[in-house]
């Protein structure tokens, strides 16, 4: 489980560039957002040999099918968990003993109770709420439920995560380098 108290930011990375300046940041964990059934063994290694925890979204893994044989797939490749918007995902990675972190995109009201009525089944291990600049929608889901929230998209600048905290994230996650220290 990742540690927010300590390390609330995530580095979001979708290049190789990105993925070696995540390795040398000051984080805990990587969401991998790019990626290949090529890539996956040595970006688990590289990243456990950083002590960073890897996460991958499951969308995004170039040569593996978004579904329950994936998600063993990449377990048995030593990944820490999965980022995915889709429940059954989250269920599969949950019966491989790995971490798992349910997105979903804050567009209206509907999309709130959506994700509310999701996370009653789904047994994610963390939420994380797009775009991150969604305070209002942060603040009324971590009324409701009892896991980490994280604010991913659209956050560019320090003044965003330090809001997006306030409203209650445990974390943030961006692809803005200067934001990981």
């Amino acid at each position: 489980m990742l540690d927010f108290d300590i390390y609330p930011i995530i580095a979001a990375v979708r290049n190789e560039e990105d993925f070696n300046s995540a390795l040398a940041a000051d984080i805990q964990a990587i969401f991998l957002l790019d990626s290949s059934i090529l890539t996956v063994e040595s970006c688990v290694e590289r990243a456990h040999e950083n002590n960073k925890l890897l996460y991958l979204h499951m969308d995004f893994v170039q040569g593996i099918s978004n579904d329950a044989a994936g998600v063993k797939y990449l377990a048995g490749k030593g990944i820490d968990g999965v980022i995915s918007t889709r429940a059954n995902i989250i269920s599969v990675a949950h019966e491989c003993g790995i971490g798992s972190v349910q997105r979903f995109f804050m567009i209206d009201s509907r999309s709130e109770k959506t994700a509310l009525d999701t996370l009653k089944s789904s047994r994610a291990e963390m939420v994380e709420i797009m775009p991150g600049i969604a305070y209002k929608s942060i603040e009324k889901i971590k009324k409701s439920v009892r896991i980490p929230i994280i604010a991913g998209g659209l956050i560019d600048h320090k003044d965003e995560v330090i809001k997006a905290l306030s409203s209650g994230a445990s974390g943030v996650s961006t692809g803005r380098a200067e934001l990981w220290e």
